[in-house]
């Protein structure tokens, strides 16, 4: 899952008038470039999350073969989370995981979704992520977090909450030195220390750490889940993809834009809301009665992924402002179907349209929707969702952001 990266606190910014998007990562000052055609692409995102009782192969298979549909249907990436210590969330590596589907899709770029960077020493994460990357020829996109799953954070000992942020950007700024460099290595960091001076033989390169196929490194993303959060104002400052995640309401959605925005400009960058990444769940069915029908069960897939969110973010978070439909109703009163309801984008192809449409009048422009991955508990439905989003929703989708260009 897309990690917890601050402290969580309640409440919306207004939207605002941004100034007109050009290249990701363009100087603020000078001529801007040709303006490229308004357009929405089709993501996924997944967790993955399944009921524990499930088999593990199985859910692996499961998992697998969405990607691989994926790739069929012409979804330009997919993202997978990384998790050691939950049997609901049971890939351990993202980039594992991943290679397995290499042979077996064509054009889908692969993300982690996240790489808990805390978590893992900077020389493992650059020595598998170049691996990973060679092995794909370039079809990676680093995404990275903090971490936020507690049993995982309890595991591996990462320290206090407010560290994590600045771990994560010593630890990329590592691997980035590692892969830009040649030994000797030597770095000083607040978090870790590396030492390679020693054992360094040129002539058969051995002590040289691996690097990607990409260069000069892999596409970097980063996680962003809180309001205002800084995580979107580091992705903006470094010239990172930004992620926002799927199981929280989405007023929270602006003011992740706001913050990526207030990146690039102190960093002298101008915004391109093309490289956003908005994960949201999705559910497409022939006819709006059938979506309606899933939703109602209350013991379908569904609902214990948000049976487990509203235990998260009540429980371990003290967050549930998070996930309620409505800020002004008491605790007590946010129930499970209330959640999923509120979360959900659901129905029928033109009413999901009409739904997407209305999400980017409310959040302003992204540049791809990352379609969440849920529990296969009725596969032909899941399937025929994802086929659904793909042919009858997103081109439609896609015009219409051409017709009303970001403002």
């Amino acid at each position: 899952m897309f990690a917890h990266e601050e402290r969580l606190r309640p409440g919306v910014r207004q939207p605002v008038v941004v100034a007109v998007p050009i290249e990701a990562c363009g100087s603020l000052r000078g001529s801007d470039p040709e303006e490229a055609p308004v357009t929405v692409k089709l993501g996924l995102f997944t967790m993955p999350f399944h009921h524990p009782s499930r088999d593990y192969a199985t859910i692996l298979e499961e998992d697998q073969e969405a990607i691989v549909l994926a790739d069929q249907l012409g979804f330009t990436e997919a993202y997978v989370g990384e998790h050691f210590s939950s049997w609901t969330e049971r890939i351990t590596s993202p980039l594992i995981f991943l290679a397995t589907l290499i042979p077996r899709t064509r054009q889908i770029r692969f993300g982690t979704g996240v790489i808990n960077l805390p978590q893992l020493h900077p020389a493992t994460v650059a020595a598998y992520a170049a691996m990973f990357d060679q092995l794909c020829r370039g079809r990676f996109i680093m995404g990275i977090g903090p971490g936020g799953l507690a049993s995982d954070l309890e595991l591996f000992d990462v320290g206090q909450a407010e560290l994590r942020p600045r771990m994560v950007v010593e630890s990329i700024d590592i691997i980035l030195k590692l892969w830009a460099e040649d030994p000797p290595y030597r770095i000083d960091g607040q978090f870790w220390k590396i030492g390679l001076e020693k054992h360094v033989y040129p002539e058969f390169k051995v002590g040289y750490i691996p690097r990607p196929f990409q260069q000069p490194h892999p596409p970097v993303a980063l996680s962003i889940l809180t309001p205002s959060s800084a995580s979107a104002r580091t992705a903006g400052e470094r010239g990172w993809i930004p992620v926002s995640g799927n199981f929280f309401h989405r007023r929270y959605l602006r003011g992740h834009w706001e913050r990526y925005v207030e990146g690039c400009e102190a960093a002298g960058r101008r915004p391109d809301p093309d490289v956003w990444r908005v994960s949201r769940s999705v559910l497409v069915t022939e006819t709006d009665a059938e979506a309606e029908d899933y939703l109602a069960e209350p013991e379908n897939g569904l609902s214990f992924y948000y049976r487990f969110f509203r235990f998260s973010f009540s429980q371990l978070r003290k967050a549930l402002f998070m996930v309620k439909p409505d800020l002004d109703m008491p605790d007590e009163a946010v129930t499970v179907d209330g959640i999923k309801r509120a979360l959900v984008i659901a129905g029928s192809p033109r009413r999901v349209l009409d739904q997407l449409v209305a999400l980017r009048d409310e959040v302003g422009h992204f540049g791809t929707l990352l379609m969440a991955g849920h529990d296969w508990d009725q596969p032909k439905l899941w399937r025929r969702s994802m086929e659904l989003l793909a042919s009858d929703v997103m081109p439609a989708f896609a015009r219409h952001a051409k017709a009303t260009p970001p403002r």
